[in-house]
């Protein structure tokens, strides 16, 4: 469960879940205990534990049957959202564990096939050893199947086993979503938002939208995880990153999320004050070719742009590079006099105006990359994390004006 969810029975009881959406379908008790062949007080029994950990009430009692409040919906969407996720999975693996499988068993899979390693799961889940090699053995025994390959580099989860773990983290992530929307409901601040932030968010969109989110929700849990754009698009995937902020990928990366525009940035060359290129009135390419660089890293938008200045023009990109997408970094670096260095315009705009950096005087401008939100296909936020992405859009909204005001006084003068 991540930090500031509601510690409630959503990845507890899997089976009482699953009790529970069988009385929101068939409305009577009677009928879900013939379905799944157990008595009728052992299916009240679970309803009772159910409600009492989610706080209240989920169906309305009548003679006419077993009719949803509206908590029972909030429940019954996020639950419905999470089976949805896990149950192909499990129907191909072998249908008997839709109706065995745990939360504990669920996590051992997941932190066995992270860590590759029986001890280091365990370490993970604060578990002894024995313990998390028992889940997994008790899964593979239901399944008749080995869903883990022994070899000498580590356990490493079969095709199936992978697309389980995938469906897995989704899951827990939904029945985690549900015990912050029921909070919610209840007039109460929970769960968290976790932003992945690619470099121009954080020094520029994501500061002034989290002063903002703070005021309105003043005890939510924020996390901000930077780290490389392929780290961060999987932490999206797996449900441990609510979105992404950065540039946007043209064509998109994969076709399980979707990319959001709010703007459009552009590629600035940059100096320290005191480089022989700082007042020129337009540098040639001979001259950015006899400098070092200080460039972000293979693969990126900005790197992409950068290596296209040159070979639109027939050249080879500089050589003598250091890779860093830091501002700090490169702001330090071109303090020497020596070093160029290449990053979004948005984001160097600010080190510009306070005089800690020059802007080339180099055309740029046919080079734009889209900044936007990346979020994952079918992903219902939380109260919290609409209000997040809304300010998050908002500042974009505000940077896409500044930038048209700019191009107007450009035009003007």
């Amino acid at each position: 469960m991540r930090p500031g969810a509601r510690p409630a029975m959503t990845a507890q009881n899997l089976r009482h879940l699953r009790l529970f959406t069988a009385v929101a379908r068939l409305k009577t008790l009677t009928a879900v205990a013939e379905a799944w062949h157990i008595s009728q007080p052992a299916v009240t029994q679970a309803i009772t534990k159910l409600e009492r950990e989610t706080g209240g009430s989920l169906f309305q009692r009548s003679r006419h049957g077993f009719f949803l409040t509206p908590r029972g919906h909030i429940l019954q969407h996020r639950v419905d959202s999470a089976f949805a996720l896990l149950d192909p999975v499990l129907e191909e693996i072998s249908p008997r564990l839709k109706t065995t499988l745990t939360q504990a068993q669920l996590q051992a899979l997941i932190a066995v096939g992270e860590s590759e390693n029986f001890t280091l799961a365990a370490r993970r889940l604060a578990l002894a050893q024995p313990t998390v090699h028992r889940a997994v053995t008790q899964v593979e025994q239901e399944s008749a199947r080995s869903l883990f390959e022994r070899t000498a580099f580590g356990i490493l989860p079969t095709r199936l086993c992978q697309s389980l773990i995938q469906a897995a983290r989704l899951a827990l992530y939904e029945l985690d979503q549900a015990a912050a929307e029921l909070s919610e409901f209840d007039g109460e601040e929970a769960g968290s938002v976790v932003v992945g932030a690619m470099p121009l968010a954080r020094s520029t969109l994501l500061p002034r939208a989290l002063r903002r989110f703070r005021l309105e929700h003043p005890t939510c849990p924020v996390r901000i995880l930077d780290g490389p754009y392929d780290e961060l698009l999987g932490g999206l995937r797996r449900g441990s990153i609510d979105l992404l902020v950065g540039a946007l990928r043209v064509p998109a990366p994969i076709g399980d999320v979707v990319q959001t525009p709010l703007f459009h940035d552009r590629l600035a060359l940059l100096a320290g004050p005191g480089h022989p290129l700082a007042g020129r009135p337009t540098p040639s390419i001979e001259d950015l070719l006899a400098y070092p660089w200080v460039v972000p890293r293979t693969g990126t938008p900005t790197r992409d742009q950068f290596e296209t200045l040159f070979t639109a023009a027939g050249y080879r990109p500089p050589a003598p590079i250091i890779e860093s997408g830091s501002l700090l970094l490169i702001r330090e670096l071109l303090t020497d006099g020596r070093h160029l260095g290449c990053l979004s315009r948005h984001q160097s705009q600010p080190e510009c105006e306070h005089g800690l950096l020059v802007a080339l005087a180099f055309p740029t401008d046919h080079l734009l990359r889209p900044i936007g939100i990346t979020t994952r296909a079918n992903w219902r936020p939380t109260r919290a994390q609409k209000r997040m992405m809304a300010l998050i859009t908002a500042e974009g909204e505000d940077a896409a004006r500044h930038q048209a005001q700019s191009q107007d006084a450009g035009l003007g003068a």
